[in-house]
C-alpha cells in the first residue's frame, strides 16, 4: 500500500491536463482527454477529480488507478466480451480500436440502494414497483439484494439521460431486439463474474455501468471502463449482513466525504469560484482510490513515484510512436 506520506508529496505532480503533449484534436471529457490518432483512439484518464459537473481538484495517482483497474477486467472477461483495448503504453494510458456506440448505457444493479432522484430505492421508496420493466416484490428494504440483479438502462443524451425499459428501446428501434438479447447476455454474464471475483477480495459489486459499441467487422465490443471505482458501487462483504440487520448503510469505501466538503463550504453549483480542497482530505481520497485498487485486483499498488508524471507520460508514448 502507498502511504500517505508518498502521497502528500505527489500533491503537485498529477494530471489535470493533457494539452502540453502537442496533440491537435483532444476532446476533453470529465475525467478522460480523448484523441484520435486516425486508426485508433488514444485515451488518457488524468487525476482530476468532478462532481457537480465541476472539477472538484486533482487526485494523485488516480488517473493510474482508474485505467489499470479497467485493464484487469478487460484482460480478465475477454471470455464473455472483446473489448476496444489495443495496447496500454502508459499507466494512464489505453490506444483503443474505433466503434460505433451503441445509444444506451447499461446499468446493472444487484442491490435496491441509491440516492438520487432515479436511484432504484428513490423510485422504490415513493412506491414504484416496476422499474424499467422490472417488477419488484412489496416489503424490500433499502441495500437489500435483488433475488436476480436487474438491468436499468438510460438513454445517451446532451441534456439528460433517460431511463427506458428494454422493450421500449427495441419498440423505438434504437437497437434492435436480436442485438438487444445479445448485449443484455453479455451485460449479466460481465455482472456475474465481476460479482464472483469481487466476493473473493472481500468486496460485493453493488452495481455499474457498460458501454458497448460495435466495431468496424461488426463485433460487439465492450468499451471506456468496467468495474472501476468511479463506475461502480462497491460494498465491504464482511459487514454488509450485520449493517443490513441494524437498517445501517452498508461500509463503502467512497469519495462522498469530499463532496460533501465542498457543500459545507461552498455552493459548488452556483460559485464560479471553488475553494482549494483541503489536503488532508484529497490524501485521505488518494489513499482510498489506491486501497480500492488493491482489493479489486488482489494485487499491490505500485506506481513510479522517481519522475513527473508528465516526464513518464511524454517518454512512454515517444516509445510507442505515438509522439
Amino acid at each position: 500500500m502507498v502511504s500517505k506520506e508518498i502521497i502528500a508529496q505527489h500533491l503537485n505532480n498529477c494530471l489535470a491536463d493533457t494539452s502540453f503533449l502537442g496533440i491537435k484534436g483532444m476532446r476533453k471529457g470529465k475525467v478522460r482527454d480523448t484523441y484520435d490518432l486516425g486508426n485508433a483512439l488514444m485515451l488518457i484518464t488524468t487525476d482530476r477529480q468532478s462532481a457537480f459537473d465541476r472539477i472538484l481538484s486533482n487526485i494523485p495517482f488516480k488517473g493510474q488507478v482508474l485505467n489499470e483497474v479497467s485493464n484487469f477486467w478487460f484482460e480478465n472477461t475477454n471470455h464473455i466480451v472483446r473489448n476496444h483495448v489495443i495496447s496500454v503504453p502508459d499507466p494512464n494510458v489505453t490506444i483503443a480500436v474505433k466503434c460505433k456506440v451503441f445509444p444506451v448505457e447499461f446499468i446493472v444493479r444487484g442491490y435496491l440502494t441509491g440516492s438520487t432522484d432515479t436511484s432504484a430505492w428513490t423510485l422504490y421508496s415513493k412506491g414504484a414497483r416496476n422499474i424499467c420493466g422490472y417488477v419488484l416484490p412489496e416489503g424490500m428494504v433499502k441495500n437489500q439484494k435483488f433475488e436476480k440483479p436487474i438491468l436499468t438502462p438510460t438513454t445517451k443524451s446532451e441534456e439528460h439521460d433517460e431511463s427506458i425499459s428494454a422493450e421500449e428501446i427495441v419498440s423505438r428501434g434504437i437497437i434492435d431486439e436480436n442485438t438487444w438479447e445479445k448485449l443484455e447476455m453479455i451485460v449479466f454474464a460481465l455482472f456475474d463474474f465481476g460479482s464472483r471475483l469481487a466476493a473473493r477480495n472481500g468486496l460485493i459489486l453493488v452495481d455499474t455501468k457498460y458501454e458497448l459499441g460495435i466495431d468496424t467487422e461488426g463485433n460487439i465490443v465492450l468499451i471506456d471502463e468496467i468495474h472501476t471505482p468511479d463506475s461502480s458501487r462497491y460494498w465491504i462483504e464482511s459487514t454488509y449482513q450485520e449493517r443490513l440487520a441494524k437498517g445501517e448503510e452498508p461500509e463503502n469505501i467512497d469519495k462522498e466525504f469530499l463532496r460533501l466538503w465542498f457543500r459545507k463550504n461552498c455552493d459548488p453549483y452556483k460559485d464560479k469560484v471553488l475553494p482549494k480542497a483541503p489536503d488532508d482530505l484529497v490524501i485521505e481520497l488518494s489513499s482510498r482510490y489506491i486501497q480500492l485498487y488493491e482489493k479489486i485486483t488482489g494485487s499491490e499498488f505500485n506506481p513510479r513515484t522517481d519522475v513527473s508524471i508528465k516526464d513518464r507520460l511524454r517518454s512512454n508514448l515517444k516509445a510507442a510512436g505515438i509522439l
